[in-house]
């Protein structure tokens, strides 16, 4: 009976290895994000490098960005040096994202020749790149999103001429030197002035900087104390400006900023800022990721998608104002 039974026991043993080795020579199935048997699935990883991220406006491009990620149902990673004047900050930022192997790259390039070199390593990894914000001589690029930056400053500066006497004195403070957004936005505003017979007699870089831009204001006070009007190619440096005028006590003088950010649309609300040309960030945000998303999915998209651009002054700051609120979720 015993040697019956070891003979059993050992015959299950036998059957019960034999039973496992065949089920392991079947075709493996794995189990998806969402618990379902199936072949597994890259997820969809989009990275954003802004300029910087710690301005109002680009604060809006992050909301449309993450926003654009949660109703597509995929991850977005929104990234950026401290300042838009740390060129090598950013190639850093976006050179991980390839090492990391990003489904796409959505950038708004702050020296968008420096960021060439950067652009074609991506392509060579297989990883889309789009362009927002600031557009570059690059032709592998899948689209490029933002702002018509050369009519958004016709825009501003005939508004300014708007305001002005032929012969008056005028001065553009604007953002670093071979930005191309700043240099579209300052030959913009630059014709639309002088073709309306205002005098230019400055066009200065403060670097996007509020701090700079009052510093490069109190400087150009001193040299022409005759000026009426200022335009400025972004909201920080007119914000600057705004308070190196107050500060001399010049009074009159018309100040437009770009962008329609936050602190600019107080400024307008509390009579310190005469306007600002405003462009939707957060659309810049939004309609980057989603195109991004489309190339992924192997779908196609067009080469320019412009978000536009409007007139904020101190009779529509309240609308956009709410509209803004609700953008930030305020």
């Amino acid at each position: 009976m015993r040697k019956n039974l070891l003979k059993v026991l050992s015959l299950a043993a036998v059957t019960t290895v034999i039973m496992g080795s065949l089920a392991g020579c079947g075709k493996s199935k794995e189990t998806t994000t969402n618990g379902k048997e199936g072949t597994a699935k890259t997820e969809t990883r989009i990275a954003v490098v802004l300029k910087a991220v710690n301005s109002d406006y680009w604060k809006q491009v992050k909301a449309g960005a993450d926003d654009a990620g949660k109703a597509l149902g995929i991850k977005v990673d929104v990234l950026g040096p401290n300042a838009e004047t740390d060129i090598a900050g950013q190639t850093s930022i976006m050179e991980d994202q390839i090492v990391n192997k990003a489904s796409a790259l959505v950038v708004a390039p702050s020296q968008p020749s420096a960021a060439v070199a950067t652009f074609d390593k991506a392509d060579s990894a297989k990883i889309p790149v789009l362009l927002i914000d600031s557009d570059a001589d690059w032709d592998k690029k899948k689209s490029f999103i933002g702002t018509g930056n050369l009519a958004g400053g016709e825009v501003g500066g005939k508004y300014i001429a708007g305001k002005l006497q032929k012969g008056d004195q005028v001065v553009v403070l604007r953002g670093a030197l071979g930005d191309k957004t700043h240099d579209d936005r300052t030959n913009g505003a630059k014709k639309a002035m002088e073709d309306a017979g205002l005098k230019v007699v400055a066009v200065q870089p403060a670097n996007s900087d509020r701090n700079m831009g009052m510093s490069v204001m109190e400087n150009l006070i001193q040299t022409n104390p005759n000026i009426k009007g200022v335009f400025c190619s972004n909201d920080e440096m007119a914000l600057g400006a705004t308070r190196a005028l107050s500060q001399a006590g010049k009074k009159g003088v018309v100040v437009v900023g770009f962008d329609g950010s936050p602190d600019a649309l107080k400024a307008i609300k509390a009579g310190e800022l005469t306007g600002s040309v405003a462009q939707s960030a957060y659309n810049i945000g939004k309609f980057g990721v989603e195109a991004a998303a489309k190339v992924v999915k192997g779908e196609s998209i067009d080469k320019r998608i412009d978000t536009g651009t409007s007139m904020v002054t101190s009779e529509n700051v309240d609308k956009v104002q709410a509209e803004l609120d609700k953008i930030l979720g305020k």
